[in-house]
């Protein structure tokens, strides 16, 4: 027999030879026969099961499973489930459609059901279990041999059994799994079969056959390396192992560790955000927990100063009433139950213990079938109080750090006002055209909204369940987010290369009891154009009573002139303006003719008088949300609804207002302002009126002042917020040698050394 480590040296070097004279596809098949030549090597039967969960968990579980609490009726349920199934016919159909089509997801159900299958016969110790775990795969490696690539493949990501090798990787990740909780039960004939017929197949085509995605540092590679990784510990193959985290070559220039590397910045935040985060962090906790329980030496929660943890943490926090803030390529129905968040949070608490993560436990109401799972079903049955912190963060960008920033406002519970502040890196290819975008949420719902992703997931009549064509023409589009586009073009003109390689600047951040407020600046979405954006999230008091007011101020400086949008995206009801709208009600045309204004029907077109112009919507939540903006009386204000040139009725009708100006320089000033309530159900309405009654702005020096007056019982009470735009280092200077920055309003004179002063003149 020869020996892994032999052989895998022999192939690595044989490779680099083929590689040097040009002929590398040779070096696939030749790979393959050399893995299928691999005789099988095994631990001890006594090592099993050896990945996420090991041996004393087995044997608490077992115990727990005889005790009343909510780990015993999981496992009841679950049991159930398998039970079922059981009763039906194994089946492992020739892979011939795309996500969502039958062969597709019935490859999906046979990696979850021989997972389930496995760890029901390590609790219950039946043979029966471990039998359709072994018949089933037995059938695959009937099949996996005789494969050719996936007739509906993905280009560059091809596999066999799925159209795109990622969904090969997730199969063997659960798979390995399966088959560690099953091995001991095997006599030799049977595991050599099963090993060599698909599980070592599988790992040789996620790598050795597949190097532009393995060696990738990206969500992808994520997956392929922790397949073929684990893959390594349970058939005792440490050369899978030692390639998983290096790279095929070794080198660390790719593999698992070069991720952890790369992919987060040191805050814990995923480069491609938290949709992409959740999806990615299975895969990382999951081979994470593997290397903790075989080679704790490595120490891989401490590395890079606990940067998975941190990533957990992050995944948790980036979200609103249980949903992730549908940022880049996001579907927007994800939220924190979704079951890799849940692993996720299951091993997170297994090695921390924090109580904090009970509460998020409860939420996701689900409890896993792990040592790790019955520790944290054992929190939940002990019902000792747990509230997650959300605060407000500042979230870094980048594996340093140094490219940008996530900024999350938040009020007081998790379900009051938040806003999402985007002034993070380009996001890779998954990445939107928008730098400086925001979002808000009220009372539990989206308020000022960004589309996420066009994108039926699994849905085969939908492009196959594939991202949409309009996923490139209008939701990566500039004119699709919160923020400013030049001339009808998207940010870096579209080009995702280009975007990769620049990123805004966040000029400072502050939080404490009153507001929150930040500010960034990007002069590289456009060739000569800079634009600076701050955002505060404040709360005042009038009538006693706490007041939330999002508070916006884009400037946007040229030696040029440009036309300059900036659009807002709301969900609700249109319910009224303070100016008139010209409607368009017998033809609609679109806004434009590319980057995303094709996909825009123009309704109705304004140009408010000079003042403060005020538009109001009625969102499901029952509130009122008043916009209120400053205008020169030159600034034109754009109806839309999406829907133009989308024959196949792809995209949803949202809706949305633009104000356009033609200038070289301009500055937007705007207030959102919760308000009022309508209650159709017991037939009232309060306060469907903005209370927002004055809005001023003046620039002084490095300071924007912003005063403005709020209706009381009193008649009105008013304010002023003044904002310090000095750098960190100018400011903390000030401070140092006691200087103080002035300003005047309304005839008086004010000092401060702080970021802002808010001030209350009158009432």
């Amino acid at each position: 027999m020869i020996s892994l480590s032999i052989a895998l040296i022999k192939q690595s070097a044989l490779v680099k030879s083929i590689r040097r004279s040009g002929v590398f596809a040779f070096s696939v098949t030749l790979l393959v026969s050399v893995s299928a030549l691999l005789s099988p090597v095994h631990a001890s039967q006594s090592t099993h099961p050896n990945l996420v969960v090991n041996q004393q968990d087995v044997l608490t579980m077992r115990a727990a499973i005889k005790q009343p609490g909510s780990f015993k009726q999981a496992f009841e349920a679950q049991k159930a489930q398998v039970d079922s199934l059981l009763t039906q016919p194994i089946l492992v159909p020739v892979p011939v459609d795309a996500g969502g089509g039958y062969t597709h997801e019935r490859h999906k159900k046979n990696y979850q059901q021989m997972y389930d299958a496995g760890m029901m016969y390590q609790l219950t110790q039946q043979q029966k279990y471990a039998d359709y775990v072994r018949d089933m795969l037995l059938e695959y490696a009937k099949l996996y041999p005789s494969l050719p690539l996936h007739p509906k493949r993905k280009s560059r990501n091809e596999g066999k059994l799925f159209w795109q090798g990622l969904n090969e990787a997730v199969w063997l990740v659960y798979t390995i799994q399966a088959y560690d909780f099953i091995v001991s039960s095997l006599d030799d004939s049977q595991r050599k079969t099963i090993e060599t017929g698909i599980l070592l197949p599988v790992a040789d085509f996620l790598s050795v056959q597949s190097p532009h995605t393995f060696n990738k540092v990206h969500n992808h590679g994520t997956w392929a390396t922790a397949a073929v990784g684990m893959t390594g510990f349970v058939l005792d193959k440490p050369e899978l192992v030692e390639t998983a985290l290096l790279d095929l070559e070794k080198s660390g220039k790719g593999g698992f560790l070069r991720q952890l590397d790369e992919l987060f910045s040191p805050d814990g935040y995923y480069n491609e955000g938290p949709y992409y985060q959740r999806y990615a962090l299975l895969p990382f906790v999951t081979f994470a927990k593997a290397i903790e329980q075989n080679q704790p030496e490595r120490k891989i929660f401490e590395y890079r100063n606990n940067i998975l943890l941190k990533a957990i943490y992050s995944t948790v926090e980036l979200s609103y009433n249980r949903l992730f803030f549908p940022l880049n390529d996001a579907i927007k129905s994800k939220g924190i139950d979704t079951t890799e968040l849940v692993i996720a949070v299951s091993i997170a608490y297994g090695l921390t213990a924090n109580n904090d993560l009970v509460d998020i436990a409860k939420q996701q109401n689900r409890i896993l079938l792990t040592g790790d799972g019955l520790k944290l079903a054992q929190a939940i049955d002990a019902n000792k109080p747990s509230h997650y912190p959300f605060n407000s963060r500042e979230f870094l960008d980048g594996k340093n750090g140094d490219e940008g920033a996530l900024i999350v406002m938040r009020q007081h519970t998790p379900t009051d006002q938040a806003i999402v502040f985007k002034a993070t890196a380009q996001g890779l290819g998954h990445g939107h055209f928008d730098k400086l975008t925001w979002q808000f949420y009220d009372a539990g719902e989206e308020i000022v909204s960004d589309y996420g992703a066009a994108r039926f997931l699994n849905i085969e009549a939908k492009a196959g369940g594939r991202y949409l064509p309009e996923n490139k023409t209008w939701a990566k589009q500039t004119v699709a987010h919160n923020t400013l586009v030049v001339d009808e073009t998207s940010h870096f003109k579209g080009d995702v290369k280009v975007g990769n390689k620049n990123h805004p600047i966040v000029d400072f951040y502050h939080h404490d009891d009153k507001l929150t407020l930040a500010s960034a600046h990007i002069d590289t979405a456009y060739d000569d154009v800079n634009i600076s954006r701050t955002m505060a999230l404040v709360s005042v008091k009038v009538d006693d009573k706490d007041t939330p007011l999002v508070f916006d101020i884009v400037e946007v400086n040229s030696d040029n002139s440009h036309q300059y949008d900036l659009p807002l995206h709301y969900q609700g009801q249109l319910i009224d303006s303070n100016f008139a709208r010209q409607a368009a009600t017998e033809k609609l045309t679109p806004l434009g003719k590319q980057a995303g204004y094709q996909h825009l029907w123009l309704k109705a077109n304004a140009t408010p008088k000079k003042g403060v112009a005020k538009v109001t919507w009625l969102n499901d939540n029952g509130l009122f949300y008043t916009h209120s903006s400053i205008v020169d009386g030159n600034t034109d204000v754009l109806f839309t609804q999406l829907g133009a040139n989308d024959p196949d009725f792809n995209l949803r009708n949202e809706h949305s207002f633009i104000q356009r100006t033609n200038s070289k320089q301009h500055r937007f000033v705007s207030v959102l302002e919760p308000h009022g309530e309508y209650n159709p159900s017991a037939e009232y309405t309060l306060n469907a009126t903005s209370n927002l009654e004055t809005l001023t702005y003046e620039r002084q020096g490095d300071l924007s002042i912003v005063g403005f007056s709020v209706l009381s019982n009193q008649g009105s009470t008013a304010f002023v917020l003044a904002i310090n735009h000095q750098t960190k280092n100018s400011l903390d200077n000030n401070k140092d040698n006691n200087t103080t920055q002035r300003f005047s309003y309304l005839g008086k004179t004010y000092s401060f050394d702080t970021r802002y002063q808010l001030i209350q003149i009158s009432q």
